[in-house]
């Protein structure tokens, strides 16, 4: 049992792995290479479907929970037991890349695929999991499908939101679930004995540095927000410019000064834009209405805490005259790993003889939420020029199986204590 995790390593088969992220890939492909693969979609349904039918022809067991969490399960010789779950998401943004979660997820039904074919049993169970609604681009917040198996978030209150087209989660979720039937239902928050991620880094570090694997500490802290301008409507031609009130300037005036008071010269907190609407519209009418999104981060929880208190003072602030609504619409404090994961994910890097370095996620993962229920961690491979959240993401094979080899050896260490 000793040689289990290097035996596990080995059964890793990269042209299999990449011929699976490849076909994940069709489910959405966009014209310019990327993936439009939002959560709840048609093209999440096929994708969903995908790994159903990879998990039959092994005999592993499909379940779903109420919010559309899709589990894949290899049973152990302790089926009571605490299971290791690895997984990530399938759902993708507008325009995004194949690798992003998708990596998690394929490269998790690898890991189990891998361990099967190397006869290896496992005290405890493993599985994977594909967590719905990750990316929060067509209902927000993202990381919605973990938030609410952690109980961060109530099933009932995301039941009720509408993408921009007005279509409910409700209703979409009820089509997903239903064009997926006769799989066990599992519950919210039930024990793990330990959660494993991978993904890729988006971000530079690895490549520029020609390491292998990221060891991931922790993920920083994320708080979003959404402002909405409401100013008046009145004729370009005839208003004075003092007496208006322009939601299109005050809002400008806002993420200016935003900017400019939240930056820090250390250049790590992190301030974003990422939603911006204004209406009416019209190129005659002096705009009534913006709404735009705040996306700030910084991985200190002090830091974090004493900037999302100036958001909404900073915004009223530069208001010209027009009232400001500052909505938070989530709050994740920065999240450390588990030390014995940390140090899991260490040891099978350099047993398997990858560089690997500690680093924070300057992202948000679905781990961020299961790092409060059991003992969790995650791991990073390159991807080229650190682009994510674009269809020109990339990454290349042996990255990607090297990232797969070190987390089947840790899934057959944890699940063997």
């Amino acid at each position: 049992m000793t040689d289990d995790p290097a035996r596990a390593a080995a059964a890793v088969d990269q042209e299999r792995l990449w011929a699976r992220l490849m076909e994940m890939a069709r489910f959405g492909a966009t014209p310019a290479g990327g993936v439009n693969r939002q959560a709840l979609s048609d093209e999440d349904i096929a994708a969903r479907r995908c790994l159903i039918e990879w998990a039959g022809g092994f005999g592993f067991a499909p379940g779903v929970d109420d919010i559309g969490n899709l589990y894949v399960r290899r049973e152990g010789t302790e089926p009571g037991a605490a299971p290791v779950v690895t997984g990530s998401h399938l759902d993708s943004q507008p325009k995004g890349g194949k690798y992003d979660g998708a990596y998690g997820v394929v490269g998790g039904f690898e890991a189990l695929e891998a361990i099967e074919r190397a006869d290896i049993e496992t005290r405890r169970p493993l599985e994977v999991v594909a967590w719905t609604n990750e990316e929060g681009g067509r209902f927000q917040p993202g990381a919605m499908g973990s938030a609410v198996f952690a109980g961060t978030l109530k099933l009932d209150a995301m039941l009720a939101l509408e993408d921009k087209a007005g279509t409910r989660l409700d209703e979409a979720l009820r089509t997903t679930l239903a064009a997926t039937p006769g799989l066990a239902r599992r519950e919210f928050g039930f024990a793990m004995a330990a959660y494993v991620e991978a993904h890729i880094e988006q971000g530079p570090l690895l490549e520029a540095s020609g390491t292998a694997i990221g060891v991931v500490t922790g993920i920083q802290g994320l708080h979003w927000f959404t402002v909405e301008v409401f100013g008046e409507e009145a004729h370009a031609g005839t208003t004075p410019l003092k007496g208006r009130k322009d939601a299109l300037k005050a809002a400008v005036a806002m993420i200016a000064a935003l900017e400019q008071e939240l930056a820090d010269e250390s250049d790590t907190v992190r301030f974003t834009v990422g939603r911006f609407e204004c209406g009416p519209g019209a190129p005659s009418t002096v705009p009534s209405h913006v709404l735009f999104t705040i996306d700030l981060r910084h991985p200190d929880a002090a830091t974090i805490a004493e900037l999302t208190a100036r958001v909404e003072p900073i915004c009223q602030a530069h208001s010209r005259g027009c009232r400001v609504a500052v909505r938070p619409t989530i709050a994740c404090a920065p999240t450390d790993f588990d030390a014995a994961i940390v140090d899991t994910v260490r040891r099978q890097a350099g047993a398997l003889a990858l560089g690997h370095r500690d680093m924070v996620s300057g992202a948000g993962h679905d781990a961020m939420h299961l790092a409060a229920l059991c003992p969790s961690g995650m791991i990073f491979v390159p991807c080229e020029k650190g682009l994510s959240h674009n269809e020109a993401e990339a990454a290349a094979p042996a990255d990607l199986a090297a990232g797969v080899r070190v987390l089947a050896a840790c899934l057959v260490d944890l699940a063997n204590r």
